[in-house]
């Protein structure tokens, strides 16, 4: 049963995607120091969610890295 229902979530979830691309189809000029790009607004919104995505990724390995070596400089006998 719980597989039917994450699959009918993910059946929505790329339903509404869809229906959000196909509505924001117009283009956007995106300038970026010398570079200018011009794109459809729906890919620069994915584009910029993947970067956020992999921000926070890095943001929170880095959190984990440092916990986890100062909790073991903590522990170990001086």
């Amino acid at each position: 049963m719980k597989r039917y229902l994450h699959i009918a979530l993910i059946v929505l979830f790329v339903a509404i995607i869809a229906l959000f691309m196909l509505q924001n189809l117009d283009a956007a000029t995106v300038s970026f120091l010398a570079i200018s790009m011009t794109m459809p607004l729906a890919v620069l919104i994915f584009l910029v969610y993947v970067l956020g995505m992999l921000t926070g990724g890095f943001a929170v390995a880095l959190l984990r890295k440092s916990f986890y070596g100062a909790s073991r400089k903590k522990s170990e006998p001086s």
